[in-house]
C-alpha cells in the first residue's frame, strides 16, 4: 500500500499510526512493530539555492508506517510515499530560499520510536570554468577507463567488489582507473584532442562490469576506478588544461545486479520484473503475437534485425506494438529496463543527473541507449537540465544506419509526436557506416555525398557527431575493420582520419586509434592502452615506445587535429560538396575568413580530378597552400585539377 503524509496535524497522525500498528499486530498475531531504519539515502546531500523541489529515495526497514518531520522551518515536508514492504520511502521536500548550507536532520516516527536521518545541504561552487559544454571547435576522446592507465594499483581488487581483476581475461577487470587518466592529460592536449568522454564511472556489481553499464548504485564512483573525489579531481585537472569532460549517462536501465532488480521501490519501478519482462533485442514479444515491423516495411529478418523498430518509432502510422519491445523491454533481455513513465521514476533520474554536474563541474552528457526511453521524457529531463546549466550539452546514442531515423532523435524542433528531445545532437552513425563501407571497398566514395545530402533532415547537421570507431565496434585497424579490407591498413587508417577531422560535424576518437590498436568485437576492441601499466613492456604514451608505424599514425593524426585547430573553417565552415565518384570526393570548407578544399582518393592509383567550381565558393580562388598531403592543386576560371595519390587525402588553403 503506498501511504501519503504531511506534516499536518501530527498528534492526530501519531494517535492514528498506534491505532493501526495495534490492530495490525492483534489481526495478524506478528512480532511488534520496530522503529524505523535507514541505511541509505539518494541524493546523498544537496545544495542551497538550487532547486525549489526534492524528493529523497530512503531505503532501509519499517518505513512504510513512518512520518517524517523536518527540523528547519525552511525545508517543508510535503508528503512521503512508501513501498509496501517498508524497504523503501519517498519523501517529498520544499526547499526555502532562505534555507542556509549545513546539515538539516529528517526526523521519521512510527508507532515503535524514531530515527533521526542527515541530509547535508551544500554551498554551490563557482561556475566560472564549470558546465561548459561542447562546441564545433572541440574534439571528442572516448575512454575506457579500465582499459587506459592505472594510476593507483591499489584499487585494482577493492575490498567487497564482485569484481575478477585478471589482466588475461578481456572479459575481467585491468585495473585503469580515473587517476591513471588524470596522470596523460598531458598526452591528450599533445595529441589535440579536447573533449574527454569516459564510459560510465558508476558503480557496477557482476565480475565483469568493467565496461560500467551494469549500475548497482547511481550515485557512487565504481571502486575500481577510485572515488568521487578523484573524479572531480579529474575533471579540476581537464579543466586546468582547457579540456572537458563527458558523463556516460544511462537512464534506460540498471544493472541486473542491482538491489532494486530483486527488490523494486515500487511495484512499477520496471517495465515487468525478473521473473516476467519483454526482451528489447526481439522484434517480437513470443507471448505477444504481434507481427515483426520486418515484415510490415517489406524487409527481410536479417534486413530488419536491430533496426526496423527504430523505424516504427520514426513513423507516424505505426502502432506502438511495432516498437514497444524496444522502449518497455529489458535491454538484451538482461538488464532492467527504469519505467520513465513513472513521475517519480522520472524524478529520480532527473535529480540523478543534475547530482551529478553539480557534484563534479562536468561540461556534458553522453546519453546511452536514446532511442530506448520515450522522448517526452527526455524533452522533460533536457528541460530541467538547461534552467540550471545553459551551456551543458549532450549526446544521444541512436545506433542506426539511416539519417531519417538518426535526425528524427535529434533536438531542436518538434516532430510528428510533438515532442523536442531537447537532446544537442545525436551521434552520426549514417556516416560511420558509410565511411567504413567505402574505405572498405564495399561502397563507392559518393557514398559520403549521399550521407551528406539527408543534412538537411538536421536543424544542426553541424553539430552530428563523426567518428569511425568506438567501443562497441569492431577496431578499424583489426583483422575484420575495415582498415584490413585488401590493402594497406596504415593508409586506410590514414584515410578515416582525414575525412573523420575534416567532413562537416564534431568528430569522435576512440582511445588507442591513434596507434593503430588492432581488435575485432567485443571484447577484443578493448584492449590496454600500452604503457598504462608499470610493468608494460612499452609505454606508448611516450614516443621512444611506439613502433614506427604507431608513430607514423600518430603524428598523421597529431598533424591533423593541429590544421584542424588552426584553420576554423575545417570546424565551423560551411560544407560544399564539389565532386564524388566511385573512388573520389572533394568538398569544400568555407568560413568567413578563408576557404579550405579537402580532396579524398580511396583508389589504390593516382588520381587526377577535374573538379567544376562555377556557382561555388571556390570559383574565382587565384592561387593555393598545401596544408596535408602530398600531390598538386591547380586552379582555373571554372575548375580546379586536383592530383591525389592513391589512397590519400590532400588538404588546400585557397587563396
Amino acid at each position: 500500500m503506498k501511504i501519503l503524509r504531511t506534516v499536518a496535524f501530527p498528534l492526530l497522525l501519531v494517535c492514528l499510526d498506534i491505532l493501526a500498528a495495534s490492530q495490525s499486530t492483534v489481526v495478524a498475531g506478528t512480532r511488534p512493530p520496530r522503529s524505523p531504519a535507514v541505511r541509505k539515502i539518494e541524493p546523498p546531500n544537496w545544495w542551497v539555492n538550487y532547486t525549489s523541489d526534492l524528493t529523497l529515495l530512503l531505503t532501509g526497514e519499517e518505513l512504510n508506517g513512518a512520518r517524517v518531520e523536518s527540523s528547519t522551518n525552511s525545508l517543508t515536508v510535503l508528503g512521503s510515499q512508501a513501498s509496501d514492504n517498508g524497504h523503501y520511502l519517498f519523501v517529498h521536500l520544499k526547499l526555502s530560499s532562505d534555507l542556509h548550507a549545513g546539515t538539516t536532520l529528517l526526523r521519521l516516527i512510527n508507532s515503535a520510536g524514531s530515527t533521526m536521518v542527515q541530509l547535508p545541504l551544500l554551498a554551490r561552487a563557482d561556475f566560472q570554468e564549470r558546465f561548459k559544454g561542447f562546441s564545433r571547435d572541440d574534439v571528442i576522446y572516448l575512454i575506457m577507463p579500465d582499459r587506459f592507465a592505472d594510476g593507483d594499483p591499489s584499487n585494482d581488487q577493492p575490498s567487497g567488489s564482485a569484481g575478477v581483476y585478471d589482466r588475461s581475461n578481456p572479459r575481467a577487470y585491468h585495473g585503469g582507473d580515473l587517476r591513471g587518466i588524470r596522470e596523460h592529460l598531458d598526452y591528450l592536449k599533445s595529441l589535440g584532442v579536447s573533449t574527454l568522454w569516459l564510459t560510465p564511472v558508476v558503480k557496477n556489481g557482476a565480475t565483469e562490469d568493467y565496461h560500467g553499464y551494469g549500475a548497482v548504485d547511481l550515485y557512487a564512483v565504481d571502486p575500481h576506478l577510485g572515488t568521487l573525489r578523484e573524479y572531480q579531481e579529474l575533471i579540476n585537472a581537464a579543466h586546468t588544461q582547457k579540456m572537458k569532460v563527458l558523463f556516460d549517462i544511462v537512464p534506460n536501465h540498471v544493472g541486473p545486479k542491482h538491489p532494486w532488480a530483486a527488490n523494486p521501490p515500487l511495484a512499477d519501478w520496471f517495465h515487468g520484473t525478473v521473473a516476467h519482462h519483454i526482451n528489447s533485442s526481439m522484434p517480437v514479444d513470443p507471448a505477444s503475437g504481434i507481427a515483426p515491423a520486418a515484415t510490415f516495411y517489406g524487409e527481410s529478418k536479417e534486413q530488419a534485425f536491430g533496426h526496423d523498430p527504430f523505424e516504427a518509432m520514426t513513423d507516424p502510422h505505426a502502432p506502438p506494438s511495432l516498437w514497444r519491445y524496444l522502449t518497455d523491454g529489458w535491454f538484451f533481455g538482461v538488464l532492467p529496463d527504469l519505467n520513465t513513465e513513472n513521475p517519480i521514476v522520472a524524478t529520480y533520474l532527473q535529480q540523478n543527473a543534475i547530482w551529478w554536474a553539480e557534484s563534479s563541474g562536468l561540461d556534458g552528457f553522453r546519453i546511452d541507449t536514446f532511442p530506448y526511453v520515450p522522448r517526452i521524457f527526455w524533452s522533460r529531463w533536457h528541460a530541467t537540465l538547461k534552467r540550471l546549466y545553459p551551456r551543458l550539452t549532450t549526446i544521444g546514442e541512436v545506433y542506426h544506419p539511416d539519417p531519417s531515423v538518426t535526425s528524427f532523435f535529434a533536438g531542436g524542433e518538434r516532430r510528428f509526436d510533438g515532442v523536442d528531445s531537447g537532446v544537442t545532437t545525436v551521434f552520426d552513425y549514417p556516416m560511420y557506416f558509410a565511411l567504413r563501407d567505402v574505405l572498405s571497398g564495399k561502397a563507392p566514395a559518393a557514398k559520403l555525398a549521399d550521407v551528406l545530402r539527408h543534412d538537411s533532415l538536421y536543424v544542426r547537421p553541424d553539430r552530428l557527431v563523426t567518428f569511425f570507431g568506438n567501443h562497441d565496434t569492431t577496431r578499424f585497424a583489426g583483422t575484420d575493420g575495415p582498415g584490413a579490407a585488401g590493402g594497406d591498413t596504415l593508409a586506410k587508417l590514414k584515410l578515416a582520419f582525414g575525412l573523420n577531422l575534416t567532413l562537416r560535424g564534431i568528430p569522435q576518437l576512440y582511445y588507442g586509434d591513434e596507434i593503430g590498436m588492432p581488435g575485432g568485437g567485443d571484447p577484443d576492441n578493448r584492449h590496454d592502452f600500452p604503457g598504462g601499466w608499470q610493468d608494460d613492456p612499452k609505454n606508448a604514451f611516450m614516443e621512444s615506445g611506439r613502433t614506427p608505424e604507431q608513430q607514423e599514425i600518430f603524428s598523421y593524426a597529431q598533424n591533423l587535429l593541429r590544421v584542424r585547430h588552426e584553420h576554423p573553417a575545417l570546424s565551423e565552415g560551411r560544407q560544399w560538396n564539389l565532386f564524388s565518384d566511385d573512388s573520389a570526393l572533394v568538398f569544400l570548407r568555407e568560413s568567413d575568413e578563408e576557404k579550405v578544399l579537402v580532396a579524398f582518393n580511396r583508389s589504390k592509383s593516382p588520381r587526377e580530378l577535374h573538379v567544376p567550381v562555377s556557382e561555388t565558393p571556390a570559383a574565382g580562388a587565384a592561387g593555393s597552400e598545401k596544408l596535408v598531403g602530398g600531390g598538386q592543386l591547380e586552379v582555373g576560371g571554372r575548375e580546379i585539377v586536383v592530383r591525389v595519390p592513391q589512397e590519400s587525402i590532400a588538404i588546400y588553403l585557397l587563396n
